[in-house]
C-alpha cells in the first residue's frame, strides 16, 4: 500500500489541502493540491546532467488544462486537448516568474514543472493552487531551490480588499491582483485594476504578502517531513584566473567607453571591436595548459565584466545613455499612419518604437473561447502583440507568437480594458495589433501608449487615455542599498534586477507586471517603484500622447463598418430569422446590409459601411418584433388589392389594411386603378385591434389633418344583401396569400 500524507490549512475562507505521495511517485517532487473542489496535480523533475553548451537555466513550466475538469468534451475535431489556450500560457508564466530567480545562477540542468488541472471549482482559483503546489513540489524534491514561495489573489469589492475572491466577487471586483512571495520578500506582482490608486495598490500587495507568510508556514511543515536533501550539481564557474586576466586587459575605462552610448548600434559596435581586440591580442597569451578552458569561457567572462561595469556605473549615478535616474527618453508620437486601416498610431520612446493598428468589426467577429473558465466564453476586445526579429537587428524565421508575445499582448489588453466602452455604448468588436518595429527596452508599455493613440484616432470613445512605463532596479550589498531607474532601456533591463511595468490613467493604475532576477523586493522598493512610475506616466501623457491627440475622434473612420445593436426578446429571435432563415435573408436583401448577427441572449448586430442601410435594416427588425403604435409612420409595399382597399406589408410577413376610404384625399372609385402590387407607399397606423390586426391610412400621411376613421356603409339587411359582397367591402382580413 502506497504511503500518502495529507496536510490542510485555510486560505481565503476555503480549505486548502496538499496530498504527498498519492500520484506521480516517480517525479522528483509531487503535490496533489485540493482547494475547495479544485484539484491540481503539480510535479517537478530535473535531468541528471546539465545541458551542454548553454549559458542559461533551462526551466520549463507547463500549466495543462483538462476539459474533464469541468465536465466538458473538447470542441476540436479529435475531441482531445490541443495546443495550450492563451489562459494556460499566461498561467504558466505566473508559475514561472516567481520561482525562476530562486534557482542557483549556475544551475544548467533541465527542470520541468507541470501543473495539471484535474477538477475545477469556479470559486477556487486553480492558478493559486498550481503556484503553491509548484513551490511544494520543488521544495520537497532534490532540486536546488531557494524557496518556498506562496501566492494569493486579492480582489476589491465595495471598497474592501478580499483574499482569493470567489467567482461572483471576481465578476464585480475592481482589482485582480496576484502576488507571489517568499517569507521575507515579494517575488512577483501581476495586476489588472479599474484605475486603483497607488496607495491602495500598495496596501493590497502588502496584504497578499502577509497571507503568503501564513502559507509558507504551512509549506514548511510539509517540507520538514518530506523534504529530500538537495543534490549537488556540476557548477558552471569560470576557470580560476580568467576573469582577472580579461578585466586587467580590457580595463574599466575601456569597458565604460564601450557601453556608454545612447544608441544600441554604437554600443554593439564598440563591444564587437573590444572582443576582436581580446581575440587578437589577449587570447595568444593564454597559458598553453589553460588555453582551451579559457577560450571556452571567454565570452562568459566578458559578459560578466560588462554586467558588473553597467551595474557599478548605475550605482554611481551614471546610466549608459547619460540620462538621469528619473529621466524619460525622447518621446514622439504620430497618428493616422496607415490610410486604409480604421485607426493607427506610432509611439516612440528612445529607440523603442511600436505601431498599433485598430480594427473594428461586428458582433460576429468576437473571439469565442474554449477553456475551463465559465465566466468568460467570448471576448469583444482583443490585443495582439508581435515582436519580429528585425526589431532587435537579428535574423530568425517567424514561427508565430511565443509565450512572451502572448504575455505582452495580454498585459496591454488588461491595461486598456477598464477604459474600453461598453457594448451598449459602442457595439463593435475591437482588435488591436501592436507591431514592435524597434526594440530597446519596455516594448510592452510602449504598446499600451501606441494602442491608446490608435483607439482615439479610430474614434473609439475610451474613458480616458492610458500610458505605460517600466522602472528598473540595481541593488547593492545590503537591503537598503538600491537605485531605481525610470524608463529602462534594453541593457539596463538585461543587467538590472527588476522590470516593474505599470500602466494607468491620470486617475489610477490599470495594470502591473513585475519581473525580478533577485530573491525578492522589500516594501520600500515596491512603494518607491509605484511612486516613480506614476510620475513617469503623467510625463508621457502630458508631453507626448495628449499633444498628439487629446481625445477620441467624434466619428469613426470612413473605412470602418457602421454598427447598430438591437436588443430583442430571446423568444423573438426565431421570428427575426424566420423559417430556414427566410426572414433574415429578406432583411439582408431589401436593406442591402452586409451582415446581421444574432446572439443567443437576444442581441442582433447590424453591420455595413453605409449608415442608411444599417438604419433601414434596424427599422425592419424593430418592425418585426415591436407591435406598431397608433400614429406611427411606416413604409411598406402593396401586396394585395381588393375592391375595399389594399394590403400593405410594412415589415417582413407583417401587413395591414389601407381601406379604400383611407387611400387618398380625393374619393377613390377603384383600388385597381389607384395602385398596383409592389408599389412602395408611406402609411400611418390608425388602429390595432385586439387580435393584432392593423389598419393603416395613406391619406393621413398626405394630409395630417385628414379624418382617418374608416367610412363604412350602414349594415345591410341580411335577407336582402349579398353576404359575399358585404364581406368583400371591409371584413376580409384573411392571411396574406389566401385566394379570394
Amino acid at each position: 500500500m502506497r504511503e500518502t500524507s495529507i496536510y490542510s490549512t485555510m486560505l481565503g475562507g476555503r480549505k486548502l489541502s496538499c496530498e504527498i505521495g498519492r500520484l506521480a511517485e516517480l517525479a522528483g517532487g509531487n503535490a496533489l493540491m485540493t482547494y475547495g473542489e479544485t484539484v491540481v496535480l503539480v510535479t517537478a523533475t530535473t535531468s541528471e546532467k546539465p545541458r551542454a553548451g548553454i549559458d542559461w537555466f533551462p526551466l520549463s513550466v507547463d500549466y495543462e488544462e483538462r476539459f474533464y475538469a469541468v465536465g466538458k468534451i473538447p470542441g476540436s475535431w479529435f475531441r482531445r486537448e490541443g495546443r495550450p489556450t492563451e489562459h494556460a500560457i499566461l498561467a504558466s508564466r505566473l508559475i514561472d516568474r516567481p520561482i525562476r530567480p530562486l534557482f542557483p545562477d549556475d544551475y544548467r540542468n533541465d527542470v520541468g514543472v507541470v501543473a495539471t488541472v484535474m477538477s475545477m471549482d469556479q470559486d477556487a482559483s486553480p492558478e493559486v493552487a498550481a503556484m503553491i503546489g509548484s513551490s511544494i513540489a520543488l521544495s520537497i524534491s532534490e532540486i536546488p531551490f531557494n524557496g518556498p514561495t506562496a501566492a494569493v489573489n486579492i480582489g476589491l469589492v465595495d471598497g474592501q480588499l478580499i483574499v482569493n475572491p470567489d467567482a461572483a466577487q471576481r465578476e464585480v471586483s475592481k482589482l485582480a491582483l496576484t502576488v507571489s512571495s517568499t517569507r521575507e520578500r515579494v517575488m512577483m506582482i501581476e495586476a489588472g485594476a479599474d484605475e486603483v490608486s497607488e496607495d491602495l495598490m500598495f496596501e493590497a500587495i502588502m496584504l497578499a504578502h502577509e497571507e503568503n507568510k501564513k502559507i509558507i508556514e504551512f509549506i514548511d511543515s510539509i517540507v520538514a517531513k518530506h523534504g529530500k536533501p538537495k543534490r549537488d550539481y556540476d557548477r558552471n564557474v569560470l576557470p580560476e584566473g580568467l576573469y582577472e586576466t580579461v578585466t586587467s586587459f580590457i580595463t574599466d575605462k575601456r569597458m565604460e567607453d564601450a557601453v556608454f552610448s545612447d544608441l544600441k548600434q554604437i554600443r554593439d559596435e564598440n563591444l564587437t571591436k573590444l572582443r576582436e581586440d581580446v581575440d587578437a591580442n589577449l587570447v595568444p597569451t593564454f597559458p598553453e595548459e589553460l588555453a582551451d578552458a579559457y577560450k571556452a569561457n571567454l565570452g562568459a567572462a566578458i559578459y560578466k565584466f560588462e554586467k558588473e561595469t553597467v551595474r557599478r556605473m548605475i550605482r554611481q549615478g551614471k546610466r549608459p545613455d547619460g540620462r538621469g535616474m528619473e529621466e524619460i527618453r525622447q518621446l514622439t508620437a504620430e497618428v493616422d499612419i496607415l490610410p486604409r486601416t480604421h485607426g493607427s498610431a506610432i509611439f516612440r520612446r528612445g529607440q523603442t518604437e511600436v505601431m498599433t493598428v485598430t480594427t473594428l468589426g461586428s458582433g460576429g467577429d468576437i473571439q469565442r473561447l474554449d477553456g475551463l473558465d465559465e465566466a468568460e466564453e467570448s471576448k469583444r476586445y482583443m490585443h495582439h502583440y508581435n515582436f519580429p526579429s528585425y526589431s532587435v537587428g537579428e535574423t530568425r524565421p517567424s514561427r508565430g507568437p511565443g509565450r512572451r508575445e502572448i504575455g505582452h499582448g495580454a498585459l496591454a489588453e488588461r491595461a486598456l480594458l477598464p477604459v474600453i466602452p461598453s457594448e451598449d455604448d459602442f457595439p463593435y468588436a475591437i482588435r488591436l495589433v501592436s507591431e514592435v518595429t524597434s526594440s530597446n527596452g519596455s516594448t510592452s508599455q510602449a504598446s499600451v501608449c501606441a494602442s491608446t493613440l490608435s483607439l482615439m484616432a479610430a474614434g473609439v470613445p475610451i474613458k480616458r487615455p492610458v500610458a505605460g512605463i517600466s522602472a528598473g532596479l540595481v541593488t547593492g550589498d545590503s537591503v537598503n542599498d538600491f537605485v531605481l531607474i525610470a524608463d529602462i532601456q534594453g541593457l539596463e533591463d538585461f543587467f538590472g534586477d527588476m522590470d516593474f511595468k505599470v500602466a494607468g490613467t491620470k486617475e489610477g493604475i490599470t495594470a502591473i507586471q513585475m519581473d525580478i532576477k533577485i530573491d525578492g523586493l522589500t516594501p520600500e522598493i515596491i512603494k518607491a517603484s509605484l511612486e516613480q512610475t506614476k510620475t513617469s506616466r503623467m510625463h508621457i501623457l502630458d508631453n507626448s500622447m495628449l499633444p498628439t491627440i487629446a481625445e477620441p475622434r467624434a466619428e469613426i473612420s470612413p473605412h470602418a463598418p457602421k454598427m447598430a445593436i438591437v436588443r430583442i426578446q430571446v423568444d423573438q429571435i426565431a421570428e427575426v430569422i424566420g423559417s430556414r432563415g427566410k426572414t433574415i435573408k429578406r432583411i439582408l436583401e431589401e436593406s442591402g446590409v452586409e451582415k446581421i448577427d444574432t446572439e443567443d441572449d437576444g442581441r442582433v448586430f447590424v453591420c455595413d459601411k453605409d449608415q442608411e442601410k444599417v438604419d433601414r435594416a434596424v427599422a425592419m427588425i424593430k418592425a418585426i418584433v415591436n407591435p406598431p403604435e397608433i400614429g406611427q409612420i411606416l413604409t411598406g409595399k402593396v401586396t394585395r388589392i381588393m375592391n375595399f382597399g389594399a394590403f400593405v406589408e410594412y415589415a417582413p410577413d407583417k401587413e395591414g389594411l389601407v381601406h379604400v376610404s383611407q387611400w387618398d384625399i380625393a374619393r377613390v372609385e377603384s383600388m385597381e386603378a389607384a395602385t398596383t402590387v409592389g408599389e412602395v407607399v408611406t402609411v400611418k397606423v390608425t388602429e390595432v385591434d385586439d387580435q393584432g390586426r392593423v389598419n393603416l391610412s395613406r391619406k393621413g400621411v398626405l394630409d395630417p389633418t385628414a379624418d382617418t376613421s374608416v367610412k363604412r356603409p350602414p349594415p345591410r339587411d341580411r335577407n336582402s344583401g349579398d353576404r359575399n359582397r358585404n364581406r368583400d367591402r371591409g371584413n376580409d382580413r384573411s392571411p396574406k396569400g389566401d385566394k379570394q
